[in-house]
């Protein structure tokens, strides 16, 4: 079971930007990755998916669109989310994960906070 350690949250005022990373204990070569986001009270939500082989185009959520890049490195198996232009309701907390019908455990996130 490869275990997914996400990191880079923090706390940033409207505008800001964040760079998150997820590290994955085992190969992500051959899997789409995605990011996911779940704010307080709700249910978990997509944000993105970097196919694989990357060949060019993600995937966004129309929230996010223009905002957010995926980025992947499979050599280092790892996953990253560059958030620019944040705003309050892109607070939650955020998780990555390969994105099929069976995903492996999640990780515990990373919290993201937007505010001033």
């Amino acid at each position: 079971q490869v275990k997914l350690v996400e990191s880079g949250g923090g706390l940033v005022q409207p505008g800001e930007s964040l760079r998150l990373s997820c590290a994955a204990s085992g190969s992500i070569r051959g899997y789409a990755m995605g990011w996911y986001l779940q704010a307080p009270g709700k249910q978990r939500e997509w944000v993105g998916t970097i196919p694989s082989p990357y060949v060019g185009t993600v995937f966004y959520a129309d929230s996010v669109k223009g905002r957010f890049t995926i980025s992947r490195d499979d050599a280092k198996n790892e996953v990253h989310l560059y958030m620019n232009n944040l705003k309050p309701e892109d607070t939650a907390v955020y998780y990555c994960n390969k994105v099929t019908a069976l995903p492996w455990a999640w990780g515990q996130g990373t919290q993201v906070t937007v505010s001033l």
